[in-house]
């Protein structure tokens, strides 16, 4: 990662990656929030029902917004270099284990802007670990508590001891920006090679 590009001054654009039953809500609360909202998944089938779903939305909510900003937009995307081409922060919702955030991380890192903050939603997984399999280990992010989910409890964020701290601040505000109560917290777990190279 390079220097030279700064953490984004606010939320805009938010990629999704995976469009299943989590993914299209958290899309679906991120675009009615106001966010321009770019969903990936490689079954079309699930792209067409996210984009119906957002259409009724936005139908149902047309007159009950008078006077107030309109939602934000969602649009769909058939390859991940597509969702996160001009992404701020990047989301996905892969199987939670340890293969597929691994390809993903590292996909979504080879792909996105310099500038582009990672997100996961995991209930088992190092964000240390996992951000230390990227360029930008500190703009590496995981959150615990049902990311997919209503207004349910409170989600935990979880961050990496190299994380910056502005980074971390725009994550909590487009939570925030949910209506989703945040607890933020050091991930106590040192990276994998780490732990390998003490027992070695």
């Amino acid at each position: 990662m390079t220097a030279a590009e700064p953490v984004p001054a606010a939320m805009a654009r938010v990629a999704i990656i995976g469009a299943g039953q989590a993914g299209r809500r958290f899309a679906l609360r991120c675009a009615l929030a106001g966010y321009a909202v770019v969903l990936e998944d490689v079954m079309p089938a699930n792209l067409r029902r996210a984009q119906a779903e957002f259409s009724d939305l936005v139908a149902d909510l047309g007159a009950d917004r008078a006077g107030q900003p309109g939602p934000g937009s969602l649009e769909l995307a058939l390859t991940v270099e597509d969702a996160v081409r001009d992404a701020d922060i990047a989301i996905d919702f892969v199987p939670d284990e340890l293969e597929s955030k691994l390809e993903i991380f590292c996909l979504i890192d080879r792909m996105a802007p310099p500038r582009t903050i990672l997100c996961t939603p995991s209930e088992a997984l190092s964000i240390t670990d996992l951000a230390s399999c990227t360029y930008r280990a500190d703009r590496c992010f995981a959150v615990r508590g049902g990311l997919g989910e209503g207004d349910g409890g409170v989600l935990r964020l979880l961050y990496p001891k190299m994380a910056d701290a502005g980074a971390l601040s725009r994550v909590r505000e487009l939570l925030a920006a949910l209506g989703r109560a945040i607890a933020v917290e050091l991930d106590a777990d040192e990276p994998m090679l780490v732990k390998n190279a003490a027992l070695g």
